[in-house]
């Protein structure tokens, strides 16, 4: 997966509050492997994928039924933006070997 930025975690999360809340972390799940597939497939033939776009977060979620953004305060919005920020750290420490987070 590409680098990730707001924009792409923004689109994520409205991917997530359009879903009902049972099944928003599966989707979420979903997002991240349509988004390695992508960049794989990007790397690999060099285009975009026809389904999932460039291999960015963002990519994988224009495929995928959205709300429109609300304000960062609207807290089932605020829930499914850090759903999307707790993966994150997660594939992050995966990476690592399960180490945690790096010292600053």
């Amino acid at each position: 997966m590409r680098p990730v930025g707001h924009g792409d975690v923004a689109a994520a999360a409205c991917v997530l509050l359009h879903a009902p809340p049972e099944a928003r972390a599966g989707l979420l799940a979903r997002l991240l492997a349509e988004a390695e597939t992508a960049d794989a497939y990007r790397r690999e033939l060099g285009r975009l994928h026809p389904l999932w776009g460039n291999g960015s977060l963002m990519g994988a979620a224009m495929g995928h039924p959205r709300a429109r953004e609300p304000f960062l305060d609207e807290p089932d919005y605020a829930a499914c933006m850090a759903l999307v920020f707790e993966a994150l750290v997660a594939r992050g420490d995966a990476r690592r070997g399960g180490q945690g987070r790096l010292p600053r």
